[in-house]
């Protein structure tokens, strides 16, 4: 351990900005050191005296030097009877016990933010459920609503002791207006902690100018008015206060110019190869004669949701695709029977096709073998989430394809990604949290888990705005742009972005009076133009049944490739469309393209 720069530091001889990054780490050797040596110390905390004036106007004190810390306190070790060390702990714990570090700040669209772990090992061993936690707010900007908005978690056991780990923070807000994301002119806050409760201040983020981060099409126009939530004057007026005493903080201060994200160049394809006729029932699902459709439709894995079309197979060695349930694991019916002489396994009615068969007993068939797939029931999503650790997320995945694999299972319907919006809703378990950020980024974690070495892929669901289960087929979400990009698409953005998914399952509901399926903007023009997203969007089951759900047409229409679970209703409604001319030619063979490209990523 370097005393004499500790020293330094202390007495404010030398301040952190004018160390070099090798130096600062030299001055933070791990407490570890200290519990092994022969005259233990003891942990005092020390205000930093730095009569330099940090301001944001200053352009040679913004703090662009490698290695600036940016705490406003040091820990300090002095000599004590080691005896107290487990007396301290409890306290040190409630402080921060993490180091960070903006380098390189300058022009971009990301913050790097480099947090480094100063516990001991022992002092880690006892702090593995606690996280560092950046959380950011916003200041002396228009768009106010978003003061305080969480970006990111990170468990401690993802940084070792004396380890840096450099996080980026991304922010940028929905202008309805401006029709275009971006980060308004102003100063950002950026708070480090343990927990929400013990953040502390630890930089401001000066945005000199006002800057558009991309530029969007207008969406899911509102046909219904209705009143938005706004901010309370009594939480205007602590902000202002928050504000204000944030000012008063002798934190240091970044200038920070964004730029603009990059643009996805969206090409059309198309399926040129094959006739129309041919294409078409790639745009619904298998047609199983004797089978339930109400989320069992698979007959080559029972107990599977359903698979893509087998009329490609014969002639053109295209099989289908094969797709299971989720998202606690794989769904499928643990036994079944095949028939000795066909090898063709026994279809299952209604009831059999719930609750992995429970409600009704298996019949028995001459000549037949049983068999039995027994899949793993793994965590909730909202128990991983909870966890907030996503390499615990990603070998998940791992496992989850491993099982796709033994029991033959191309596509996951899962992970399920909706924002626990209500507390009520029926299926919050199967989604990860009411925070888009943290549904983003463990789906994208899952997603690279299962699709690791290309053999399986994910259905990422249910898109977008599915927040309960009453109703589920009718309902009309009315909800504004900006509400809808920033939080209810914002978590299937940043999965698409990040791990690209094999495919996304749009939802029954309509959002501003058109149902999801038949939503060329959400299809099409948000998820492919907008996100670059290149895999299949399907429905979800039997969504064209009802008299008032999608139109099967429609679906193909928007950028809804495939219908499930097919129904020849679906087939006759495509074909008259198409014969008519409400259906165009490139439509069909748009959607067709996708299907046969996923087919093609996961049989070769």
């Amino acid at each position: 351990m370097d005393m004499q720069a500790y020293s330094e530091m202390i007495h404010g001889i030398v301040v952190p900005a004018t160390l070099s990054q090798e130096e600062m780490i030299k001055c933070y050797q791990p407490l570890t050191d200290f519990l092994q040596a022969e005259t233990p110390e003891k942990l005092y905390r020390f205000r930093r005296c730095d009569e330099k004036s940090i301001s944001a106007f200053d352009q040679d004190q913004l703090g662009f030097s490698p290695g600036y810390k940016m705490n406003d306190d040091f820990d300090a070790l002095l000599h004590f009877n080691k005896e107290d060390i487990k007396s301290e702990l409890k306290s040190f714990l409630e402080n921060d016990q993490f180091r960070t570090a903006f380098w390189d700040i300058g022009e971009g669209a990301e913050v790097p933010v480099h947090i480094q772990n100063l516990l001991s090992s022992e002092m880690l061993e006892a702090l593995r459920k606690n996280i560092a936690q950046m959380d950011e707010s916003t200041m002396s900007t228009s768009l106010h609503q978003l003061y305080d908005f969480f970006v990111e978690q990170i468990d401690v056991n993802d940084i070792a002791v004396q380890e840096i780990v450099q996080k980026t923070i991304k922010f940028a807000s929905f202008s309805e207006a401006m029709q275009a994301w971006l980060v308004e002119r102003g100063e950002y806050g950026v708070w480090i902690g343990k927990d929400s409760v013990s953040l502390q201040l630890a930089a401001l983020l000066f945005v000199p100018e006002q800057t558009v981060i991309e530029s969007t099409t207008k969406i899911c126009s509102q046909k219904t008015v209705f009143e938005e939530l706004c901010v309370l004057q009594t939480n205007a007026d602590e902000m202002q206060t928050q504000q204000e005493q944030d000012r008063d903080e002798k934190v240091p201060v970044f200038q920070f110019v964004p730029q603009k994200e990059r643009e996805y160049q969206f090409e059309l394809q198309t399926a040129e190869k094959h006739s129309v006729e041919e294409l078409i029932p790639l745009l619904y699902g298998n047609i199983t004669q004797g089978t339930s459709t109400l989320g069992s439709a698979g007959i080559r894995v029972p107990g599977s949701a359903g698979e893509t079309t087998e009329a490609l197979e014969e002639k053109y060695g295209l099989r289908s695709l094969i797709m299971a349930d989720g998202p606690a694991g794989l769904r499928l019916r643990q036994s079944y029977e095949v028939d000795r002489q066909t090898d063709r396994g026994y279809g299952v009615g209604v009831l059999g096709s719930l609750e992995n068969g429970f409600l009704e007993q298996m019949e028995h068939h001459k000549d037949a073998d049983i068999y039995y797939q027994y899949c793993t029931a793994f965590p909730v999503g909202t128990a991983l989430a909870q966890t907030w650790n996503m390499e615990l997320a990603h070998r998940f995945g791992e496992a989850i394809a491993t099982e796709m694999e033994e029991f033959h299972v191309d596509l996951w319907l899962a992970p399920g990604m909706n924002i626990q919006r209500n507390p009520l809703c029926g299926r919050n378990f199967e989604y990860f949290s009411e925070d888009p950020f943290l549904s983003g980024m463990m789906a994208a974690a899952v997603t690279e888990g299962v699709q690791n070495k290309g053999r399986c892929g994910v259905t990422i669901k249910h898109f977008a705005c599915n927040n309960q289960e009453d109703n589920r087929m009718g309902v009309n979400v009315c909800v504004s742009e900006r509400a809808l990009r920033e939080i209810y698409l914002r978590g299937f953005e940043i999965a698409v972005k990040k791990s690209a998914p094999m495919a996304v399952m749009s939802s029954y509901n309509l959002i501003n009076g058109i149902h999801a399926a038949n939503s060329q903007d959400i299809c099409t023009t948000v998820a492919r133009k907008e996100w670059g997203f290149e895999g299949v969007i399907m429905s979800d089951w039997n969504t064209t049944v009802p008299e008032d759900g999608s139109v099967p047409w429609q679906c193909i229409a928007a950028g809804n490739d495939i219908i499930m679970p097919g129904n020849p209703a679906d087939d006759e409604d495509i074909r008259k469309a198409y014969t008519q001319g409400m259906l165009s030619e490139e439509a069909i063979r748009s959607c067709a393209a996708r299907v046969l490209a996923l087919i093609q990523k996961l049989t070769d």
